[in-house]
């Protein structure tokens, strides 16, 4: 029977090439949605290293757009919101979590070799307990480290593995090297398995959380992050405000919850996918009216050869299969060829871990669920309607 089908395939190539074509495209767009879906899925089940729930930040911002690094100005703030019922802890950073903003440098290893672009964010002690941050290996960084050769850094769990795989990476050195000066010395005090300040959603990266210390250097914190209490209500944010007010008042501030800004943060991350989903389903309906209709057309021109093989005994249950098995083995040999060209990409890496195998897998089996049930629906009709002539009918078209 099998063989039987392919050879009726084959001679009415022609007639297929363009059907053809048309499903291996929707093929490959379903399994581009596919994958973006289950790369965000798998993504999301991966920890992001700091908690959200009870945790605020306050933007700060000086009407000459450089905040001065004043250890008695942040000791004030700090003191200030310490001292309010609902604020159980209070840290500093360059940036907030859930913020598209990001810090790349080029690092390399003592020796000036394995060069390698890594993510930072200078954060003071509290930070850790303030995010709820817990530790893989080694410790945070704190008052201990006044003085330290080196300034004290806590990395993630992807950047210890690349650069300190076999080793112990607490107590390791990196460096930041500048054209004309001595390069920046980093010592590692601790690891933790994840760390992603822009979300759920968002790819692994090298990341080092380095110390920030009130008063040292140029640099400021611009943000303050606060861990409230559980039940905090929003109306909260006129009273954070005016503390802070009484603390620097020709100075700006932004207040709101982490829960707020990973919310807004998923929805944008988000847009893409449903974007490329609008799209794919309006191709997806366009193959489905070119599919019924081509199988409408050659139902109807294949009558006289239908009518003869009722006359020879086949039922209409043999009719009907025999259509639907047609239609099956185009749209399979479609994605046959599509699929030949698709694993090229997790074969070379060319997309890294975005289309990693588990991921490659899975699109290929959703997205020929998809088109098996997309040509499946397409023949139904088509197949009743040529299971439904009589041999008379058919036969009178000769």
């Amino acid at each position: 029977m099998l063989r039987h089908l392919l050879k009726l395939i084959w001679k009415r190539k022609g007639r297929n090439m363009m059907l053809s074509l048309e499903i291996l495209l929707a093929f490959m767009v379903v399994f581009a949605i596919a994958a973006f879906g289950l790369r965000y899925w798998q993504l999301y089940q991966l920890p992001v290293g700091h908690n959200w729930r009870a945790q605020w930040a306050v933007g700060m911002q000086s009407p000459t757009m450089q905040l001065p690094n004043d250890a008695a100005l942040y000791d004030n703030i700090r003191r200030s919101l310490l001292a309010m019922p609902e604020v159980e802890s209070v840290a500093f950073s360059a940036f907030a979590t859930y913020d598209m903003t990001r810090w790349t440098e080029d690092y390399t290893l003592p020796d000036g070799s394995a060069k390698l672009t890594i993510d930072g964010m200078a954060v003071s002690d509290d930070y850790f307990a303030t995010m709820d941050m817990r530790l893989a290996a080694g410790r945070f960084f704190s008052a201990i480290d006044d003085g330290a050769d080196a300034v004290p850094v806590v990395i993630n769990r992807k950047l210890a593995e690349y650069w300190f795989l076999g080793k112990n990476p607490v107590g390791q050195l990196f460096l930041l090297p500048r054209e004309k000066e001595a390069p920046v010395r980093y010592r590692v005090v601790g690891v933790v398995e994840q760390f992603r300040s822009h979300g759920e959603y968002a790819d692994p990266v090298y990341f080092m959380l380095q110390r920030w210390v009130p008063g040292v250097g140029k640099e400021a914190a611009d943000f303050i992050m606060l861990k409230m209490k559980p039940g905090t209500p929003r109306v909260f944010e006129a009273r954070l405000s005016a503390r802070l007010k009484q603390v620097r008042g020709d100075w700006t501030y932004l207040v709101w919850p982490l829960s707020d800004a990973r919310e807004s943060m998923l929805r944008t991350q988000m847009l893409p996918l449903l974007i490329l989903s609008v799209i794919a389903a309006f191709l997806l309906v366009m193959v489905a009216f070119g599919l019924f209709g081509v199988l409408w057309q050659n139902t109807t021109q294949r009558i006289p050869e239908i009518g003869l093989r009722r006359a020879l005994g086949a039922d209409a249950g043999h009719i009907y299969r025999q259509i639907a098995a047609e239609q099956m083995l185009l749209s399979s040999g479609a994605m046959l060829i599509a699929l030949v060209l698709l694993v090229q990409l997790p074969l070379t890496g060319v997309l890294g871990d975005s289309l990693n195998w588990p991921v490659f897998v899975g699109a290929v089996a959703l997205s020929a669920g998809v088109i098996y049930l997309l040509s499946l629906l397409c023949s139904l009709y088509p197949g009743w309607r040529a299971a439904r002539l009589s041999p008379t009918q058919a036969l009178h078209y000769e």
